[in-house]
């Protein structure tokens, strides 16, 4: 089962599950998912254990029979607004006489660069080395058994709500699912999604599901900002609902029958025969009608996206533009436009065409695999280890087993 990388995404309308394994070349192969809605939770935030755990044991089963296998255990994602993510640098002499970094060394950096002050209402769940320095040579993985006088790490210190983490194991413990570790959905979904040169250049990337917009920035290869919208899909479809006076099933399948967030793109605004449930009797409305209410909250979600990075100081030299992905509305035609419009940075929307992922729903757990598998065979683009909950984690080889080691005294 060393072979096998489980992820749960938890999402506001909807948990998955994707099972991948990695393939000879270290790489994975996605062999499983499934997806199932979830209503325990409310703006991201979860509301109702027992239903978010039944949902998480329903998307797993469901991915257990499509990969014909049994898991225990999985990483699950979390999202921006339950974490802070912390740049810190921290470095230390090496004084031993052959001046061999031992792997005491880097046990005492790691201990050393998660020594900041975090508010009472968050705990330590991740400290993840971006890259090793020795003596000014930069992007060393592992730098046990290399030599050198001065040792430094640039980490990332993930720290979240206390609440929100505990709400999440209990959920997963209760679907029979042990956890491998909490992975920001940042690092994830920028693994599947974003390349390596718009990680360098400065990059923004909206991952828009139904109930929350994650907003992440990527510069210099790290990831400087990460926070959340409680607004996302779903508000488009009650947005409809109200606006038309429909029913919520009604209004969601017509948002997806037109897939449009522009009127200008409409080709026929022809009358579409609706419900109305005040009157209690059908009704015709115009297309046109539908995409003006879509439109409306797409181009509303855009700007309170802008106004966050504006407000966080993060807006400036993206290079790399904006990228959208997730669920909610990167299936939606015109939103390309609408972002370009309000950001005022070159747009594109993520292409599904990595691990045979076919849905936007997927790509954060999918990421998740990569993201994982990234790591394993120390080639993550975003990072070169990874801490997981000691109390849950199976044994790991080489450098992994200091970071685990290092994370025992954190909780």
């Amino acid at each position: 089962m060393g072979d096998l990388i489980v992820s749960i995404d938890i999402g506001t309308s909807k948990i998955c599950a994707v099972i991948g394994r990695m393939s000879k070349n270290s790489s994975p192969d996605i062999i499983g998912k499934g997806m199932v809605p979830c209503n325990g939770l409310k703006k991201g935030i979860i509301v109702d254990i027992e239903s978010v755990a039944a949902s998480i044991r329903a998307a797993v089963d469901e991915a257990e029979a499509s990969a014909n296998i049994k898991v225990g255990s999985a990483f699950v994602n979390i999202h921006g607004m339950h974490v802070n993510v912390i740049n810190n640098k921290s470095w230390l002499s090496i004084s031993n006489t052959n001046r061999e970094i031992t792997g005491k060394d880097v046990q005492s950096l790691l201990y050393s660069v998660r020594d900041i002050e975090i508010p009472d209402d968050r705990q330590l769940i991740d400290v993840i080395p971006r890259q090793f320095i020795i003596d000014g040579y930069d992007e060393i993985i592992d730098p046990t058994g290399m030599v050198g006088t001065r040792l430094e790490v640039d980490a990332y210190i993930i720290a979240g709500k206390i609440t929100s983490v505990q709400n999440i194991i209990k959920s997963l413990e209760r679907a029979g699912v042990r956890i491998d570790g909490i992975v920001a959905e940042a690092f994830g979904t920028g693994e599947i999604v974003l390349t390596a040169e718009e990680k360098d250049m400065g990059v923004i990337m909206l991952d828009i599901g139904g109930g929350v917009t994650d907003i992440s920035v990527f510069q210099g290869k790290k990831l400087i900002f990460y926070d959340s919208i409680p607004v996302g899909g779903d508000h488009i479809t009650n947005d409809i609902a109200i606006g038309l006076k429909i029913s919520n099933a009604e209004s969601e399948k017509i948002k997806r029958q037109y897939e449009l967030a522009l009127t200008s793109l409409i080709k026929n605004d022809q009358e579409i025969s609706v419900f109305d449930i005040n009157e209690n009797k059908k009704k015709n409305v115009k297309i046109s009608e539908v995409v003006e209410i879509i439109e409306a909250r797409v181009y509303e979600i855009f700007s309170l996206c802008r106004n966050q990075a504006v407000k966080a100081g993060v807006f400036n030299n993206l290079a790399g533009g904006v990228v959208l992905t997730g669920g909610g509305i990167s299936y939606v035609d015109g939103n390309k436009q609408l972002a370009a419009e309000v950001f005022e940075l070159p747009v594109r929307v993520a292409a599904l065409n990595h691990l045979s992922i076919s849905k936007p729903e997927y790509i954060a757990a999918a990421g998740i695999i990569k993201y994982m598998a990234g790591i394993r065979k120390g080639s993550s683009s975003t990072s070169e280890g990874k801490l997981q909950n000691p109390r849950i984690v199976k044994k790991k080889s080489g450098i992994m087993n200091k970071f685990v080691k290092l994370i025992k005294g954190i909780f």
